[in-house]
């Protein structure tokens, strides 16, 4: 038996659709967002303050946003296969401010030969941003696919820039 349920946020981002089973957050999704699960994977709407997840969840990503969270702690549930488990167990791993390359991910997870095997998984992360895909950059630290757009990937990449490499660029 599922409790399957979805509200919508606004944010610095545009709105945003969370998605609920049970006591755990499942999606968070964009307009135009890339890889959309079937809508039967949205359960019904609710208010977002009368929900316990979404009561959390909505206030931890505004607080990121507004770069005044680091991390998130809402309970969160996913359904991957195997290895797509193991891809955004290793995206929870890569620290705020930093990033690191699908290749790195592939190498951690067998070898390189993995890398689009892990472009794909992490092109499907059902929870951008909290479980922070944003942070896969290509192997020469090119903006490379985002399931939001690269310019929400841009944007969250920006506000989790160190101050020093922030005062440095020319742009």
């Amino acid at each position: 038996m599922t409790d399957l349920r979805r509200t919508r946020i606004e944010t610095p981002l545009g709105e945003v659709t969370l998605v609920a089973d049970g006591d755990g957050l499942t999606g968070l999704y964009f307009p135009g967002h890339r890889h959309l699960p079937d809508a039967s994977a949205f359960g019904v709407r609710v208010d977002t303050a009368a929900d316990a997840v979404f009561a959390q969840a909505g206030p931890q990503l505004d607080a990121y946003l507004r770069g005044a969270r680091r991390a998130f702690d809402v309970p969160l549930r996913t359904r991957g296969d195997g290895f797509s488990e193991r891809v955004w167990a290793l995206l929870r791993e890569i620290p705020y401010g930093t990033t690191t390359t699908y290749g790195a991910l592939a190498q951690r997870l067998g070898g390189r030969g993995l890398a689009q095997r892990v472009g794909q998984a992490v092109g499907r992360n059902p929870l951008s941003i909290v479980i922070p895909c944003h942070r896969v950059v290509g192997a020469d630290g090119a903006l490379t696919g985002y399931a939001g757009g690269l310019e929400r990937k841009r944007f969250l990449l920006e506000l989790e820039e160190p101050a020093a490499v922030a005062g440095s660029r020319l742009f």
